[in-house]
């Protein structure tokens, strides 16, 4: 049985339609890349599948119960966690006190985040306000793992941030992933997404328009589906 099972998803802000019939399913430990340029249905398909937006059609599954209808606080509880774009942190606390506010027993402590994401080593007790973007991106990173997930969404994890910042977050992602981790991995870097994915799901105008694994997908294919160009003959 799939971990999680989307299908035939239907999400729309009034008329505007985002997602159109996406289906897909992911195994325990996989690492899904969900890439798609601006305004493809991404981050909205992440946050129906967090419980954060209700569709308007289709069904999501965990680990064979259906969620669709379940709120986002139920969801979390029972093993999903979502990173949002732009992070979210509490900016007047500390580092371990954005982490602890997500706390859930499990193999995720503030130990351990602070382990995988050496970068906040010493920076446990500064205001959130006043890290830079990549370590607000760790400790968004970590504020999620603190629920200790079954299933972790990331969205756009490496926006905004300067490319020496990207490879630290990532080096620290890739530790995770090789873990056993389950990720679905939201990222608009083509070269990062098909580095750490090991199946790609490319949307476009909300509908998915090639899937694979993505060491078997060529890059050409990929950037024609990305940009919704036509292949020539």
């Amino acid at each position: 049985m799939s971990l999680l099972a989307v299908q035939d998803l239907d999400c729309r802000y009034g008329l505007l339609q985002a997602v159109r019939g996406v289906s897909f399913e992911m195994e325990a430990g996989e690492t899904v890349g969900l890439i798609g340029a601006n305004g493809a249905g991404k981050t909205t398909l992440l946050r129906t599948i967090a419980g954060a937006h209700r569709p308007h059609a289709g069904q999501v599954m965990l680990d064979g119960e259906d969620i669709t209808r379940m709120p986002a606080h139920r969801r979390v509880a029972s093993g999903i966690a979502l990173v949002p774009e732009g992070r979210r942190l509490f900016p007047s606390l500390t580092v371990e006190e954005n982490l602890r506010v997500a706390s859930r027993r499990g193999r995720w402590t503030v130990k351990t985040v602070l382990e995988l994401f050496p970068l906040l080593q010493q920076r446990r007790r500064t205001a959130a306000a006043n890290l830079s973007g990549g370590e607000q991106q760790a400790v968004a990173i970590g504020r999620a793992l603190m629920s200790n997930p079954r299933l972790l969404l990331l969205d756009e994890v490496s926006l905004g941030l300067a490319p020496v910042v990207v490879d630290a977050v990532y080096a620290s992602l890739e530790l995770l992933i090789r873990e056993g981790a389950t990720v679905v991995l939201v990222e608009q870097d083509l070269t990062r997404a098909l580095k750490v994915a090991g199946r790609v799901i490319c949307l476009l105008e909300g509908r998915v328009v090639l899937q694979g694994p993505a060491g078997a997908l060529d890059r050409d294919a990929v950037v024609t589906a990305y940009f919704g160009l036509k292949r020539s003959a």
